[in-house]
């Protein structure tokens, strides 16, 4: 498209990206503008950086926005996009007063909590209880909400309005379902990990496809999008431009709620601090506000620390820390590809190395906390009701870690024949208690509870009774638009786990 003297139609909102290139923070700045817009919303982008022209119609074609028009004075350049195709834009709608321009965002400074709260005591969680490992589907009327947030146009308080109603659900399910602990389903979240770049200082949730600008191979990262069973459109990414601080909960609130509606034990799920280090760091953006890996590492630890200490003194019985990637560090080989969904984007070490970072970022974060409170989750992805996707292999390579991580529990996708035999668990010392996948989570059909108690006695044989819980491989809704069950089989199998547990007592 060559440029042309003027716009012919009027924005509805802009913004001067000064000489910023996409790859250096122009992207970050284009999704704060244009998500609040509706459908055939027209945003108005300036720029000087020459890179642009090329890079900002490719960002248009691959996330379905229309690049309407362009302007080039000099240096400066004028570029009208359209939120989506331009058919969408209503017809006869006046054209709004022409926008003052939008000033650019700087990142602001963390502010440190000078103390945190201790641990308040929680319901007591018995040998053999069963629960869930976290998600669980999310309504319609609740995505629809979850989109609406993150895009800006539904507030915060109607929007956990429409979260506490989802919640109850949720818990209502877990409770006739019969399980001893419950979650809140992370309703709230677009995903078990991404949604804390939305509450973070100095981070930004954006879609998968406004990566493609910013990384060193566009077109096979392109080529890898569209091979993924996710819309990668609708999956959010955290990218940081600025010193990461909590000023916001992540999910104290997620907990007070769901106490104030049972008095069963409620467990909460945090991505852990290696998945996120590995997640922020984009050692293919142009700027980065951290110089080295390790120095984001040191804030991730901060302020899930932080979180920590707060999910503990709000009664949390359970605080367990999501790290899927693990798997990703250790069974690579031909069949294994970029995994988006276990926030694998950035480089990775040697796996001793990386397994060393992980467990040592973890022991950062429990450090002096109580361990009975403490869990790790481990899975090999669950981005796909595909089996022959994910990553296979048994707990081997894994061990060490396993053995030096300060935690009571292990929460292990033990159920599907990618995991290996829970026998290569014994290794394990005596203080750590195994959570054990018992149901495959990505399969319609439920198993029956004579199978599943077969599956509970080898368990309750191998480590003994007052060292193992109950639960599904993974979550049932890892990413909130792609479920991988749907809310009534994911209570049957919940309740099928239960039925065979009782057999079992």
């Amino acid at each position: 498209m060559d440029p042309i003297a003027n716009h012919s139609l009027v924005p509805d909102t802009a913004f001067d990206g000064g000489d910023l290139d996409c790859g250096g923070g122009l992207l970050l700045l284009i999704r704060r503008h244009i998500d609040p817009l509706a459908p055939g919303g027209l945003l108005e982008i300036r720029s000087t950086d020459s890179s642009v022209e090329a890079d900002l119609p490719a960002w248009c074609r691959l996330t379905g926005n229309e690049l309407v028009s362009w302007t080039k004075t000099g240096r400066q350049r004028s570029y009208l996009v359209c939120k989506g195709a331009l058919a969408a834009r209503r017809a006869g709608l006046t054209a709004p007063p022409p926008p003052a321009l939008a000033p650019r965002p700087t990142a602001v400074t963390p502010v440190l909590p000078e103390t945190l709260p201790p641990p308040a005591p929680a319901p007591p969680v018995p040998p053999l209880a069963v629960m869930g490992i976290g998600s669980w589907p999310r309504p319609r009327w609740m995505l629809q909400a979850v989109h609406d947030h993150l895009e800006g146009r539904l507030g915060d308080a109607e929007f956990q309005a429409t979260a506490d109603d989802a919640v109850r659900l949720a818990l209502e399910a877990q409770r006739r379902a019969g399980v001893e602990v419950v979650t809140d389903g992370e309703q709230r979240r677009d995903s078990y990990a991404s949604f804390v770049g939305g509450l973070l200082e100095n981070c930004q949730l954006i879609p998968l496809t406004d990566l493609t600008a910013m990384v060193e191979d566009p077109v096979k990262f392109e080529r890898e999008l569209r091979a993924l069973d996710v819309p990668a459109a609708q999956v959010r990414h955290p990218v940081v431009y600025g010193p990461l601080g909590r000023r916001r909960p992540l999910a104290v609130h997620e907990v007070a709620f769901s106490r104030t509606l049972t008095p069963q034990p409620v467990k909460v799920a945090l991505p852990g601090p290696y998945l996120l280090t590995r997640t922020m760091w984009l050692d293919c953006l142009r700027e980065r506000p951290y110089a080295t890996r390790e120095d984001l590492a040191r804030d991730v630890v901060r302020v899930l620390r932080e979180e920590l200490h707060h999910l503990l003194a709000a009664g949390a019985a359970i605080v367990q820390f999501d790290e899927p990637v693990l798997t990703e560090v250790v069974f690579t080989g031909a069949q294994t590809q970029r995994s988006f969904m276990c926030g694998a984007l950035a480089e990775k070490r040697a796996p001793a190395a990386e397994l060393a970072f992980a467990a040592e970022l973890l022991n950062a974060v429990v450090t002096g906390l109580p361990p009975e409170r403490l869990a790790l989750h481990v899975c090999r992805g669950n981005w796909t009701r595909d089996e022959r996707a994910a990553l296979r292999g048994d707990y081997r390579p894994l061990l060490g870690l396993l053995k030096a991580v300060r935690v009571g529990t292990l929460f292990l996708e033990l159920r599907t024949p990618r995991a290996g035999e829970m026998e290569v668990l014994r290794e394990l010392p005596p203080d750590k208690r195994l959570g054990v996948g018992s149901v495959n989570q990505k399969l319609d059909q439920v198993e029956p509870p004579e199978t599943i108690l077969a599956h509970l006695r080898r368990a309750v044989n191998l480590f003994g009774r007052q060292r193992v819980w109950f639960t599904p491989d993974c979550g049932f809704a890892t990413f909130a638009d792609n479920p991988v069950a749907a809310a009534a089989v994911a209570e049957a199998k919940l309740r099928a786990l239960v039925q065979a547990r009782d057999r079992l007592v």
